[in-house]
Order: structure tokens, then C-alpha cells, then sequence
């Protein structure tokens, strides 16, 4: 019974003055009944209360994780295209040093795209006078080359093999012809001198040497093969040569 209706009755009784002792005495069960239900009624509220707190509470705190959430993958994809980019940029790298190790040697220059004045940074020195020193010829064409003034340390050595072509350091001049173009790095012109040191001069100290920076020029082009052949050559014809003993490090 609820708590208008019961009282409607006690109102109804004491207005008629028909009400007995257990009239009255149900009346008073059932205002406490309406009482009761009125208690339980009030902390079923509180309790819908709380919990709506706590569910709001609840919800405020997922919509914050929800954003910290959003946040860290806006992150972690961010993160992903830069690792992809790198990875796509490596791979690009890679692809290209492979292309570059894998193409062929370019084809050796005519002799007009090499000739030997292309090192001249100087105009020809004049004609040693009769009676000159072939040696202190020499150490000034030394001199030039260690000084770094390639092209006129070669026209240097020429002029001393045309002039003295039979004396023991022709190999020798020849020998630095061929470092002067290796040190500018056309490898192809220095073959073709070291090469003549071979002619020249077989079974000289500076034939190992001359061997020795043959196999150098050869890798320099790429070419591993013959460049590990030259330096077999340097240990079986020179063994006991400081060139040999410089081969067989470039072996291993």
C-alpha cells in the first residue's frame, strides 16, 4: 500500500468514527510498511546515485585512456612511415652499389683521350748540356715527381731515357713514369708503363715492384683476377723481395 492511500484511510476512519482497535492497529503496520518501503526506496537512490557517480567517473577516466591511446598510435604510425622511408632508402642504396659493382669496367681510352702531356703542368725543361751528370739528372726527375708536379716529372724521365738509354736506372725512370700516372689514377696509362719495366729491365728489383703496382692498377679496375696473378708472379719470380714479401699481404 502506498503512503497517500494509507493515509486516505485513516482519514476515512477517524471521519466516520468507525474505527476499532484492530483497525487501527493494521493502520499503524501499514504507515510503518509505507515506511519501510520509503527507507528502501531512499537508499536504493543513494545507491543508483553512487553508482552513476562512479560509472561517470568511470567513463571520464576511458575517454582519457581512449585519447592517450589515440595519441600513441598517431605516434607509433608516424614512427612507421619514417622507418618505412629509411628502409625504402637503404634498399635504393643497396640496389645501386650493386648496379655499381656489377657493371663492367669502362672500356679502355683511345690515345688521344690519355696522352702522356695531359700530366704536364709545366712547359718542357730545356736540353741538358753535353758533359751533364745522368744521375743528378735523375734525382732532379725525382725531385720533380715527390714534389708533386706529376706531368713535368714524366717529360723529366723521358728526356733521361732517351739520352742515357743504356744506363742502370732507366728501369728505374720508367718504373716512376708509371707511378706518376698511378698516382693520378689513370690506371690504364700506368699498365702500359709498368709494363714496360718488364721490357726494359726482366729481372731488375724494380720488375717486382713494377709487378707489384701492376696487380694494384689491376684491382683498382675492378679486375681481381689478373691483379692476383700479378702478385702470384711478384712471390715465384722475387721471392725474397720486399715486393714479394707486400704480395703475399694482398694474397691473404
Amino acid at each position: 500500500m502506498t503512503r497517500p492511500l494509507a493515509l486516505g484511510a485513516v482519514l476515512v476512519v477517524l471521519a466516520t468514527g468507525c474505527a476499532t482497535r484492530g483497525a487501527y492497529h493494521r493502520m499503524q503496520a501499514d504507515v510503518a510498511t509505507v515506511r519501510s518501503e520509503m527507507t528502501d526506496l531512499r537508499k536504493a537512490q543513494e545507491a543508483t546515485t553512487r553508482e552513476l557517480a562512479r560509472a561517470g567517473a568511470e567513463s571520464r577516466t576511458l575517454q582519457t585512456r581512449l585519447a592517450e591511446v589515440s595519441v600513441a598510435l598517431k605516434e607509433a604510425n608516424a614512427e612507421l612511415t619514417r622507418l618505412r622511408a629509411r628502409v625504402e632508402a637503404a634498399e635504393t642504396q643497396a640496389q645501386a652499389a650493386k648496379a655499381t659493382a656489377a657493371a663492367p669496367p669502362p672500356p679502355p681510352p683511345t690515345p688521344a683521350a690519355v696522352p702522356a702531356p695531359a700530366l704536364v703542368v709545366e712547359p718542357p725543361r730545356s736540353v741538358p748540356m753535353r758533359g751533364e751528370n745522368p744521375e743528378a739528372v735523375y734525382k732532379t726527375a725525382l725531385a720533380t715527381f715527390r714534389a708533386g708536379e706529376h706531368g713535368q716529372a714524366v717529360l723529366d724521365f723521358l728526356d733521361f731515357i732517351a739520352k742515357h738509354p743504356r744506363h742502370p736506372l732507366v728501369a728505374n725512370a720508367q718504373y716512376w713514369i708509371g707511378e706518376a700516372y698511378y698516382v693520378q689514377r689513370d690506371y690504364r696509362q700506368a699498365l702500359t708503363e709498368f709494363q714496360k719495366v718488364l721490357v726494359t729491365a726482366p729481372g731488375s728489383a724494380k720488375a717486382g715492384d713494377a709487378l707489384l703496382k701492376i696487380g694494384l692498377a689491376h684491382r683498382s679496375l675492378r679486375d681481381e683476377k689478373r691483379a692476383r696473378q700479378s702478385w702470384q708472379r711478384v712471390v715465384r719470380e722475387f721471392p725474397k723481395s720486399e715486393a714479394a714479401a707486400k704480395a703475399r699481404v694482398f694474397l691473404k
